[in-house]
């Protein structure tokens, strides 16, 4: 273990109220590629901008084009937990981590054994009917071959993820927010924090010590206690 590695070891054994707050990064080491890195999603060629087939408009205009995008990328399905989510979720059993708040969709938290997440952006876990509410699972989305309306009252069928253009959910942020300035150490990772109001939120952290892990620099670097430049599951998966 190097000496950044052994900071953050001191850091989590020294703290009882640990929060983590993740971005893409931290399921890339389960095969699930980030956005906006040089081999991301959206530096991928499509007949339009992966920004503009993920809002809320799109959705609504071109269903169909929407639906296959999201089949395609966005439904990793066979993608297992690595390192960094069954570590968290080991700290939450010890009664250390209070809570995990991800701009995930992907669900690999709680497939890990994590039952405090607040998803800021949805789950592609879930999907109902805007009509009446019924749930479809992923499987359904996946499967489906293009939008097909409710089978019980013929509305349209949208994956609970927040597209753009929509906000976020009231409720997810108030229990993130809750969790983050309960917090005597937060652990942001896997996360360029430009993806607003998301990143926002790390502001309202008052505890002792803020850690970074990212491949690349970010805005808050300076503002940290310690910052460890790497992959997000081999650092947490190296510590006890």
């Amino acid at each position: 273990m190097d000496a950044k590695a052994e900071a953050l070891q001191h850091l989590v054994d020294s703290s009882n109220r640990i929060v983590f707050f993740g971005g893409a990064g931290v399921s890339t080491e389960s095969g699930i590629p980030d956005f906006r890195s040089t081999d991301g999603l959206y530096n991928q060629k499509y007949d339009y901008p992966p920004e503009e087939i993920l809002s809320h408009t799109f959705f609504m205009r071109r269903p169909e084009e929407f639906f296959r995008f999201y089949r395609d990328k966005m439904l990793p399905l066979d993608a297992k937990p690595n390192r960094a989510h069954l570590k968290l979720a080991e700290w939450e059993k010890a009664g250390k981590m209070t809570g995990v708040v991800t701009q995930n969709i992907d669900g690999l938290h709680q497939a890990a054994g994590s039952k405090k997440v607040f998803e800021l952006h949805g789950s592609i876990h879930r999907n109902y009917c805007v009509k009446c509410g019924k749930f479809y699972p992923p499987e359904f989305i996946r499967d489906c071959g293009a939008p097909v309306p409710c089978c019980t009252c013929g509305g349209r069928i949208k994956p609970d993820v927040v597209l753009y253009e929509e906000g976020l959910d009231n409720d997810v942020v108030s229990g993130a927010v809750h969790a983050i300035t309960s917090a005597d150490l937060m652990i942001v990772a896997g996360t360029s924090l430009t993806v607003y109001p998301a990143a926002g939120l790390i502001r309202y952290f008052r505890g002792r010590h803020l850690v970074l892990i990212n491949r690349d620099a970010t805005p808050v670097d300076s503002e940290c206690d310690l910052v460890i430049h790497g992959k997000v599951g081999e650092i947490l998966g190296s510590l006890s």
